[in-house]
């Protein structure tokens, strides 16, 4: 076993495919020397994903990245990071090459990512590829905030509830968060500036959402977090949280002391449960919690 073991690490380490393995809060935990050498990185460093997407990007190395909103892609792409246990795409390199990248995620939210170099197939084909890819995400993504749309996340809700089966039970919560006040922040400040309040709380709830958490707009200023294999005492503390995050916000540079809340209705999935039977129980419970004075979290009965 320990010469199989001395021959995989010698192996990794010659390959010039790229391998990475990261573990559920996004830690880089292990590369190998073709990974480091592509994304400058020292044999010692294991960043989250996105500082090494960040430091890449000031320093102009690594992946391709063509938007002019960097945040927002960062946050875009956390919310399909890891939410399926196997994806494929293509990315192409400052460098110039061109990958084929896979990512296996285990149901403990660690991810290996393997990359090859795919720079000799033919320029046009790849350029289709990649255009299909971009329309694909597009279907999936809210416009304004980057991160999941309500049709991606109710598939996933979908998802949750059915494979709850009698003989395997999952534990599994859903929350439904809204944005109090939010019509009086229209009113106030413009729809321009409740577009930026929407934004901000996009980009503070994604970070704490978890590899296989699933966290989408659904509507106006309604969002939702799937929390599978959570039990109800887990999924309340990430809420508190949240609303903690949120509380402290103060987005607005020209009203530095503009802040908002949020209101969150939260049920746990039972044996037998319906999407459409979940989601209605997290909703009644959100519309106590606005009934009962918002900024708080209710939890719905079973």
């Amino acid at each position: 076993m320990d010469e199989i073991a001395a021959s995989l690490a010698e192996l990794r380490d010659r390959t010039d495919v790229l391998i990475a393995l990261y573990d559920a809060e996004d830690w880089l935990r292990y590369a190998n020397v073709a990974f480091r050498s592509t994304f400058a990185l020292e044999p010692d460093e294991t960043p989250l994903w996105p500082e090494l997407m960040r430091r890449n990007r000031a320093r102009g190395l690594g992946t391709i990245i063509r938007v002019d909103d960097f945040e927002a892609w960062v946050t875009s792409a956390q919310s399909r990071r890891g939410k399926v246990p196997f994806r494929a795409y293509e990315t192409d390199l400052v460098d110039g090459r061109w990958l084929w990248m896979t990512e296996t995620v285990n149901r403990g939210g660690w991810m290996l990512c393997i990359a090859s170099d795919i720079t000799h197939l033919r320029a046009d084909e790849r350029d289709l590829r990649q255009d299909r890819d971009l329309a694909m995400r597009a279907s999936q993504t809210d416009e304004l905030t980057g991160i999941s749309n309500r049709r991606y996340v109710m598939g996933k809700l979908e998802e949750m509830t059915v494979s709850n089966l009698p003989q395997q039970p999952r534990d599994g919560c859903l929350c439904i968060l809204d944005i109090d006040f939010f019509k009086g922040i229209n009113d106030l400040y413009g729809h321009q500036t409740g577009d930026e309040v929407l934004l901000d709380f996009a980009r503070r709830v994604q970070p704490i959402v978890r590899r296989h958490d699933c966290f989408g707009r659904v509507g106006g200023e309604e969002f939702m977090l799937l929390l599978p294999d959570t039990t109800i005492e887990e999924a309340e503390g990430i809420i508190r949280r949240i609303m903690e995050i949120i509380r402290a916000s103060r987005p607005l540079t020209g009203a530095p002391l503009f802040r908002y809340t949020c209101s969150a209705g939260l049920a746990a999935m039972v044996l037998g449960d319906s999407a459409k039977a979940l989601y209605g129980r997290a909703d009644a419970a959100l519309y106590n919690a606005k009934q009962s004075g918002r900024d708080q979290i209710i939890i719905a009965a079973a």
